[in-house]
């Protein structure tokens, strides 16, 4: 669910080579541009339509890409535009990164683009690595305002995941669902598996529901084997196992 494809075609190869290496076999994956130094600055509309166009089209070629595309909030009704126009060629997934996008996830800007995303039956996948503190409380405000919306926090919270067992008792709360908040698990594992804080980590699946939480790898940053390696050190049982290593995604993004 998190492939980044900083040289397009070649980052894909290269993927898959990666992945054939390791004898593993993916049934799909999410792959966006997004990444290192290639950001959707504000004000880059141009480039930023072009990059997404370039990555529709690798989509149309690579039958096991889901594209995720991305905007700048702070473009305002550009951004509004070209969102509705990308959800028109099919695509199911948006990509928010506050940190490189620099942008305040608590501007109002944000929750017009995400409630946008919801109207228009797109995914929103968001940085969630807790670089800066508060970082996943603006991020449970932004699903509260936008509940029409599904989310996908990406990292789990980092090491800063305890934060999200609050949703075993927010779902407690009369008319207070909170079901539109998915999250991958990217890079977080490698530090949860075999460490004194799994049994935790563990735990705090299950709070969210283990039919909430997704794979994730962070390619080129962090391989799906090394990845995959991480995940099965994890006490959970085979039916969890198969949920979040491909069930819960292939329903979320009904391929």
């Amino acid at each position: 669910m998190h492939v980044h494809l900083r040289e397009g075609e070649k980052s894909i190869t290269e993927y898959e080579a990666q992945v054939k290496a390791g004898k593993r076999e993916v049934g799909g994956f999410g792959g966006m541009w997004f990444g290192g130094y290639h950001q959707a600055l504000q004000g880059d509309v141009e480039q930023t339509r072009a990059r997404n166009d370039a990555l529709i089209a690798l989509a149309a070629t690579h039958a096991k890409m889901l594209p995720i595309v991305t905007v700048h909030p702070y473009d305002g009704q550009a951004a509004l535009d070209e969102l509705k126009r990308v959800a028109g060629h099919g695509v199911k997934v948006v990509k928010l990164h506050a940190h490189t996008q620099k942008f305040d996830v608590s501007d109002p800007r944000v929750l017009t683009l995400v409630r946008e995303a919801g109207a228009l039956g797109v995914i929103v996948l968001m940085d969630n690595a807790n670089i800066v503190p508060g970082d996943s409380e603006r991020l449970f405000n932004l699903a509260v305002q936008a509940p029409k919306t599904t989310f996908v926090f990406a990292h789990i919270g980092g090491l800063n995941f305890r934060f999200w067992n609050v949703l075993a008792l927010v779902r407690t709360a009369e008319n207070f669902f909170m079901d539109n908040i998915y999250f991958d698990i990217s890079a977080t594992v490698l530090l949860a598996a075999d460490s004194p804080i799994e049994e935790e980590f563990v735990w705090t699946l299950r709070n969210i529901g283990v039919d909430r939480v997704i794979l994730g790898s962070d390619y080129p940053q962090i391989s799906l084997s090394r990845t995959l390696d991480a995940f099965e050190k994890l006490d959970l049982d085979e039916s969890e196992k198969a949920k979040i290593r491909y069930a819960n995604a292939r329903k979320l993004f009904g391929r």
